[in-house]
C-alpha cells in the first residue's frame, strides 16, 4: 500500500467521526484534502464546515459544502462536532507538530473551538519525539529579528521560510534539529516571546484520537 493510498484509508476512516446535523472544522493539507473529497460524499448530512485556511475553504466549497466563519459557526453551536486534520508528526501523548503548509494558528483555532480533534496520517507521522520535522512559528512581521534571536538560543537552526507570507499576512520561522522532550513546556515558552502569534507544537491541541494508515490498515490511536 502506497503512502497516497494509507492517507486515502484515514481520510475516508474519519468520516465515522462526523456528526450529523452539526457543523465540522476542517484542516489544511494533502491528508485533510483527501477528506475534504471524502466529506463531500456525505455533505448533505451536515450544516457546513469551518476551514482552517482559504485553500481548504476553496475546497470545500468547490464540492458544494458550505463553509461559515467561525464566529458565524459558534453563534449557532457551542463548538464545532469535530476536527478533522492532518500532521506533520505525532509522538506517544498525541502531541502533534503541524504548519508544514503554514495554516498553524487558524489550525489551533478551529481545533481548539472543537468537542474533539481526529488527527489522520499515515504511519511514517509516528515518531518517539517531535523535532525531526522542522517546527514553524508564525510571527508578526516587526518581531522577525526578535524572534530569530530567541529561536537561534535553541538547539536547533532557525531560518525565516522565504517567500511565504500565511494567511493572516505573516511571516513563518521554522526550527529544524530539534528534539522535543516536553511539547507543552516549549509550546508555552515560544507563545511568551513577543510577536509570536503562535507556534506549531500542538499540545495543548493535541489529538483526541488518530487514524494512522497502515499497510495493514487504519489503526486507531
Amino acid at each position: 500500500m502506497t503512502q497516497n493510498e494509507m492517507k486515502q484509508k484515514v481520510a475516508e476512516a474519519a468520516l465515522a467521526y462526523v456528526v450529523e446535523g452539526s457543523i465540522v472544522g476542517v484542516g489544511t493539507g494533502s491528508t485533510a484534502n483527501m477528506f475534504i473529497d471524502a466529506l463531500a460524499t456525505v455533505k448533505d448530512k451536515i450544516k457546513g464546515a469551518v476551514a482552517s485556511s482559504e485553500v481548504t475553504a476553496e475546497r470545500l466549497r468547490g464540492h458544494g459544502i458550505a463553509v461559515l466563519e467561525l464566529n458565524d459557526a459558534l453563534q449557532q453551536v457551542d463548538s464545532l462536532s469535530v476536527y478533522i486534520d492532518g500532521a506533520d508528526e505525532f509522538d506517544p501523548e498525541k502531541c502533534l507538530t503541524k504548519g508544514g503548509g503554514g495554516a498553524l494558528t487558524r489550525e489551533k483555532i478551529v481545533a481548539a473551538a472543537s468537542s474533539k480533534f481526529v488527527c489522520i496520517v499515515d504511519g511514517t507521522k509516528q515518531v518517539d519525539y517531535l523535532g525531526g520535522f522542522p517546527l514553524p512559528i508564525e510571527v508578526i512581521p516587526m518581531a522577525e529579528s526578535l524572534v530569530m534571536g530567541i529561536a537561534g538560543k535553541l538547539s536547533g537552526e532557525a531560518k525565516v521560510r522565504a517567500g511565504f507570507i500565511t494567511d493572516n499576512g505573516n511571516i513563518i520561522i521554522d526550527i529544524t534539529g530539534l528534539k522535543i522532550t516536553d511539547a507543552l513546556a516549549l509550546e508555552n515558552d515560544l507563545n511568551e516571546v513577543p510577536g509570536v502569534v503562535t507556534n506549531g507544537i500542538f499540545a495543548h491541541q493535541r489529538a483526541d484520537v488518530v487514524l494512522m494508515g497502515t499497510p495493514e490498515g487504519v489503526q486507531t490511536l
